[in-house]
């Protein structure tokens, strides 16, 4: 069976709305330890949708990738275990 990761994207940056290519991602505000907790978001057939913490307006955009956001940077990864 296949593992498909669902990405994260944050807001350190506070834009009012940020385009990403996924519909289905999880919102966790800002990098932790400034985080929310971290919820799952699927727009459906819709193109846009509000976190209900944060309320950042996501907005999907075919010609990005699902791992790319627009402003850039606003994807999560987190960093190796030590």
């Amino acid at each position: 069976m296949a593992h498909q990761t669902i990405p994260h994207f944050c807001n350190d940056a506070g834009v009012e709305t940020i385009r990403i290519g996924a519909r289905e991602f999880q919102c966790m505000g800002a990098r932790p330890p400034h985080d929310h907790p971290h919820i799952y978001l699927d727009m459906g057939s819709d193109n846009e949708i509000i976190c209900p913490y944060c309320s950042t307006v996501y907005v999907y955009d075919a010609t990005l990738a699902a791992t790319e956001s627009d402003p850039p940077g606003c994807i999560y990864t987190a960093d190796a275990a030590a």
